[in-house]
């Protein structure tokens, strides 16, 4: 075992704060994080898609600092979602000489002819949470188990209709991710897979008829770039057009924590309160407001994915592709980017619900009780 691997398992817990902290400390997108110490790793860059949601602050934030105190140097930048300004980042990671890069892609089908010239200059890339698509210079992949995250959801759904016993009908709407994002895609189709019955049978009515006939067909109910205030936009029309006369939605399959944000908003602009009447609405994340709503009964759940542990593994992967040591997968199937099955590792996903915040989200240490007013 090498030494930065050593010092990589002993820091991990320490790093915690700081990977829960790293919202208010986060710098501009266009600057980057640096610094070294120990045995001096080497240069990786880590490229972010956006500071604008919580969860890629505290990512990059909490692999960032793992590194630097295993003696890596490190180049962190968040892009703004901005394609052409991830691709220059990236550019200016392999000029600097980088070792290995991490990306968490904008798009995962435009980041091809960068990643050549990575590879020409003999620089790794681990594609983090996010795949990219469409060229063979992705080396290794990790992420969670994207499918089983929509499959909770999914289950979640059926557990609290009483859909195996028969009940119904209600009324549903499904939203699906962006989709740019190869993970959307997962998530949708572990949820789909387990509500698609119950939308054939009748005992799911979507009355906006966005229906999901074909495996591509989740494109239509994806929102763009993830963006809260556009699932709200959408939520508003579909509640504005379709349910009139006191109809009223019982369910809506919201694959993450943003996109239930805009829902929601859009679920109290209409009257919606909490109570036995208001809709089951689905998560994923964990976001502290998010939390907090799920605390006021205005979201129903969320799937947790402690993206500490993310970081951790990818810095595993990390030190060992600095050491010339073997690269710790364990899905070598699933993940076909277009171009190659990408070798990759899954982290299992956690449901979260009102009442086991205290006992998953802070006694794990992923927020402090005074975060959540316990």
């Amino acid at each position: 075992m090498s030494k930065n691997f050593r010092v990589l398992a002993s820091v991990a817990m320490a790093a915690t704060l700081a990977a829960t902290s790293a919202c208010s400390s986060t710098r501009d997108a266009e600057e980057s994080t640096s610094g070294s110490s120990g045995s001096g790793g080497g240069l990786v860059g880590i490229a972010m898609p956006t500071r604008s949601l919580e969860r890629w602050n505290n990512d990059g934030a909490h692999l960032d600092d793992l590194l630097k105190k295993a003696g890596y140097t490190t180049s962190l930048q968040f892009a703004d979602n901005k394609v052409d300004q991830q691709i220059t980042q990236i550019e200016n990671m392999i000029n600097q000489n980088a070792k290995v890069l991490v990306v968490a892609s904008i798009d995962g089908t435009a980041l091809s002819p960068v990643l050549e010239k990575a590879a020409t200059a003999k620089i790794k890339v681990i594609a983090y949470d996010r795949l990219i698509n469409g060229t063979p210079n992705v080396d290794y992949y990790a992420t969670f188990d994207n499918y089983l995250v929509g499959k909770l959801q999914g289950q979640f759904i059926e557990e609290k209709l009483g859909l195996k016993d028969g009940k119904g009908p209600f009324n549903l709407e499904p939203f699906a991710g962006s989709s740019d994002d190869n993970n959307a895609k997962f998530f949708f189709n572990g949820a789909w897979d387990v509500l698609k019955p119950y939308v054939e049978s009748g005992k799911l009515v979507i009355p906006s008829g966005k229906k999901i006939a074909g495996e591509e067909d989740w494109k239509t109910v994806s929102i763009t770039g993830w963006k809260s205030e556009t699932a709200q936009a959408e939520m508003d029309n579909r509640l504005n057009s379709f349910y009139t006369g006191g109809k009223k939605v019982n369910v809506v399959l919201s694959p993450n924590d943003s996109l239930a944000l805009g829902i929601a908003q859009s679920l109290a602009s209409k009257g919606y309160k909490p109570g036995a009447d208001y809709p089951i609405l689905t998560g994923q994340d964990a976001d502290l407001a998010n939390v907090k709503n799920i605390q006021a009964d205005t979201q129903s759940m969320t799937v947790w994915k402690d993206t500490r542990t993310l970081g951790d593994q990818v810095a595993k992967m990390i030190d060992a592709i600095v050491k010339g040591t073997t690269v710790e997968v364990n899905d070598e199937k699933t993940y076909n980017n277009g171009n190659k099955v990408v070798p990759s590792y899954l982290l299992p996903p956690v449901v979260v619900v009102k009442d086991d915040i205290k006992t998953k989200l802070v006694d794990s240490g992923f927020y402090t009780a005074d975060k959540l007013g316990l």
